[in-house]
């Protein structure tokens, strides 16, 4: 004999039955065959809100109870040909006017007990499965229906009703005994007790009744038919990377559906796992995918074999110093629970005895703390326990797998990767079978855990990397450019899948959890909301995206002003921005500690030389205890332009307007000649080799006259340039005289750092830079005698770009 169950969704439409009534047919030719159904999809909440509408007096309830009526009366009429409609309309008919009848007598009594609760509830069932029975006669099959209620005996726990399985046995063994019927339809989730009044097996309890009748008549195979493919390593609608488990131990499936995979029913693994019964869990809309077979354990591919969590939970805490070493506090905290019926879902207990704490379901959090602290009202009196300590808003995630207890580092892989992406746990539990390890987070993460448990234990070939981007300019353009061009190979080679969740400039904002279409990202940009940096913020921080990475191509204060938020919410920063890292030392030290405590990587290679590997190489020099002496360079793409191109015969003013018109230098080349942006990076680099300065700690050797700064506007600043032409024709002169070329040097030594124009030698490292490329010279104690040079193109979208690239894939490798 074979057990057949079908879910509510399976019989949610008369196209879903028609499509049940086809599988039904093709075991024709296979045996005997029990065929178990769940309410219409939605009849059962509708139900419910009939009989507490009745129960409160409000007349509402007719109107739902016309929905009810509509519904069965259309999937009657549309399912069955219209010569045979007119006795199964009227049958349906007498059903609903006891329902009716049945809400009428409570709203009269203005109560709605438990008991009526029930017989209101089995209404769905009672319908659903009748009209697949009658289908299947339609059908030509040897069909009949029987009431579950006269087969399943439980007690009178109404609502979730406890089963007789001596009494329920027998019933269902001595009726299919003399069934000559081929197809026995039976409604699901239904039973009775010693009284005859209908109980119910508790939301989900179809699957429980078809166990149930597997169980007691030995069937071969039982099999569970719903709207997806079988049991997920995760819920699909929170990992979208979630895959199918073709295979699955009962207690792992035990396991996984305590907590919370909806696909099959807590209870109903048990009396089938007793007699070894394979269940197997089909898709009604995909009968042809393989879906899940649950039996006794065999080979896996992966140690875990699902994710899973239940959400709504609160932890209770008892604890205080009057615990230690007394027997019976954790037997009186469970009784009283148990007085409440307050269903335990996690124990953890410090081993000093100190505290105990409990997981349950928040909307228990009131009346356990009430029975709680009444039970230990006089401990608490005198000092020797605190009152119960309740927190809500959280969740468990739980991972699950018979294979962990055989593999090293389970419990590390966990943690870790819940820690690297900031997600804060709040208890722990492990069993001793080593099955399940079990962790309590904040609900606002629940989503971000489970993407990053499954990415840890079934996505080891490719990781998602999420980035947000502020600044779509020249840099940010070249930026997008250059991941679209990479993508392909990120994925290929490094099983990287970097995806752009969000765009912002100055006028727009872009938000997509899927991921912004690179080829298109300007049109999507251009369609989006208006820019404003709050929002923008706060929606990265709402959406909690794993393996999150902002990425700031501008040179706002305000921008800047963001990293912290982020990085204490474990946010990655990339950033070319050089306004945070040379602001008050003491805010440069807040990111990095930031950094530090939240596992977020704070990453700036850009702010020095581009995409050289300036602050890369000083950080490998400090990390292997190398002591930086000085530091020598050329940070300014533009002014080595300038000074390149300043040689005899030139006239300074022309040769700024030059590296303007050609974008060297910023829209006020002043910025650039003042030599404020080297002081910056000297800072910068003074701060990475452990240096502790401020901005105002560096001289600056201004090679400008103050009328030239202190100009009114641009046109009048070239005008002083003409004005004091002859003081640089004579800086110009004396460099020259001596064989020697004019250099815009950086130099940090001993603790003090400045920035000037310098006449080099021909024998000196700079003398030969050309164009707008940086060199930077480390004299350390490991390169005394000859320093090392990092030297290069230091300017320019496209190389600024490819450092901001690196440093992403820094962050997640």
């Amino acid at each position: 004999m074979q057990v057949l169950k079908f879910g509510g969704t399976s019989v949610g439409s008369t196209k879903a039955i028609e499509q049940v009534c086809n599988i039904v047919a093709q075991y024709k030719r296979k045996g005997n065959m029990a065929i178990v159904v769940s309410a219409m999809s939605g009849i059962t909440d509708k139900l419910i809100q009939c009989g507490q509408l009745a129960g409160q007096c409000q007349e509402q309830y007719k109107s739902v109870l016309q929905e009810i009526e509509i519904k069965h009366l259309d999937t009657i009429r549309a399912l069955f040909p219209i010569t045979v409609q007119s006795s199964l309309l009227s049958e349906v008919k007498k059903q609903l006017n006891q329902l009716e009848a049945l809400c009428d007598g409570i709203f009269q009594v203005g109560e709605l007990s438990r008991r009526c609760q029930d017989k209101i509830m089995s209404f769905g069932e009672l319908l659903s499965s009748w009209m697949v029975a009658e289908k299947l006669k339609q059908m030509g099959l040897n069909a009949a229906w029987k009431d579950s209620r006269d087969l399943i005996a439980t007690d009178a726990q109404f609502g979730h009703a406890l089963v007789d399985f001596d009494t329920t046995d027998h019933q269902v063994t001595a009726f299919f005994q003399h069934q000559p019927a081929s197809f026995v339809v039976l409604p699901g989730f239904i039973a009775s007790n010693s009284d005859k009044d209908t109980t119910t097996l508790g939301r989900g309890g179809s699957d429980y009744t078809a166990a149930i009748i597997a169980a007691a008549m030995d069937a071969s195979v039982l099999e569970i038919w719903t709207d997806v493919s079988g049991m997920m390593t995760a819920d699909p609608r929170l990992v979208p990377q979630a895959i199918a488990i073709p295979r699955i131990s009962y207690e792992e499936a035990m396991e996984l559906s305590h907590f919370g995979a909806k696909v099959i029913y807590p209870p109903t693994i048990q009396p089938v796992m007793n007699r070894r019964i394979p269940i197997w869990i089909k898709n009604t809309f995909a009968p042809d995918d393989y879906g899940t077979l649950i039996q006794d354990n065999g080979e896996k591919p992966f140690p875990v074999t699902g994710i899973s969590g239940i959400q709504k939970i609160a932890l209770l805490t008892l604890e205080g110093s009057g615990m230690v070493g007394i027997p019976g506090f954790s037997k009186r905290l469970f009784d009283a629970l148990l007085r409440e019926k307050v269903n335990v879902i996690l124990i953890t207990q410090s081993s000093s005895e100190h505290s105990i704490t409990v997981g349950i379901l928040e909307n228990d959090m009131l009346s356990a703390k009430a029975a709680v602290d009444s039970e230990f009202v006089q401990e608490i009196h005198d000092k020797r326990i605190e009152p119960l300590i309740v927190e809500k808003d959280l969740c468990i995630v739980a991972v699950v797998g018979d294979n962990m207890k055989n593999h090293h580092g389970m419990s590390g892989k966990l943690f870790g990767a819940l820690g690297r992406n900031a997600i804060n746990v709040r208890a722990i539990a492990q069993g001793s079978t080593e099955k399940n390890i079990s962790a309590v987070i904040n609900k606002a993460d629940v989503k971000k855990a489970l993407n990053v448990i499954h990415e840890a234990f079934f996505e080891s070939e490719t990781k998602q990397v999420n980035v947000f981007v502020a600044g779509t300019g020249n840099v940010g353009g070249k930026l997008l450019e250059q991941l679209q061009l990479q993508q392909e190979y990120l994925l290929r080679e490094l099983g990287l899948q970097v995806r752009i969740i969000a765009l912002g400039n100055s006028r727009k904002m872009r938000f997509s959890e899927s991921g912004i279409t690179l080829s298109t990202w300007k049109e999507e940009l251009e369609a989006g909301h208006e820019m404003d940096q709050e929002l923008f913020a706060r929606h990265i921080l709402d959406m909690n995206l794993r393996n999150s990475v902002f990425v700031d191509n501008t040179a706002s204060d305000a921008v800047a002003g963001m990293y912290s938020n982020f990085l204490q919410h474990g946010i990655s920063v990339v950033t070319c921005n050089k306004i945070a890292c040379s602001s008050q030392y003491a805010e440069y030290k807040k990111l990095k500690d930031l950094a530090r405590k939240f596992n977020a990587s704070f990453l700036f290679e850009t702010n020095v030389g581009a995409g050289l590997p300036v602050i890369n190489t000083l950080n490998d020099l400090v990390r292997s205890g190398d002591k930086v002496q000085t530091i020598e360079a050329v940070l300014s793409g533009s002014l080595n332009f300038v000074f390149n191109n300043f040689v005899n015969g030139a006239n300074f003013r022309q040769v700024v307007k030059a590296a303007q018109d050609e974008g060297y230098t910023e829209p006020d080349p002043r910025i650039d000649l003042s030599g404020k942006d080297v002081m910056r990076k000297i800072l910068i680099l003074a701060r990475e080799s452990g240096a502790v300065l401020e901005m105002e700690d560096i001289d600056n050797l201004s090679f400008l006259p103050s009328e030239c700064l202190n100009a009114k506007d641009v046109p009048a600043f070239y005008e002083q340039l003409d004005v004091h032409a002859a003081h640089f024709q004579a800086l110009l002169k004396a460099s020259a005289d001596k064989g020697e070329r004019l250099k815009f040097v950086a130099r940090y030594h001993n603790g003090r750092a400045s920035v000037g124009l310098q006449s080099v030698s021909p024998q000196h490292p700079f003398y030969q830079l050309e164009g707008k490329d940086n060199i930077v010279l480390f004299t350390t104690s490991r390169y005394s005698a000859q320093p090392l040079i990092v030297k290069g193109a230091g300017a320019g979208a496209d190389v600024t770009a490819s450092g901001i690239f690196a440093d992403i894939i820094r962050t997640v490798r």
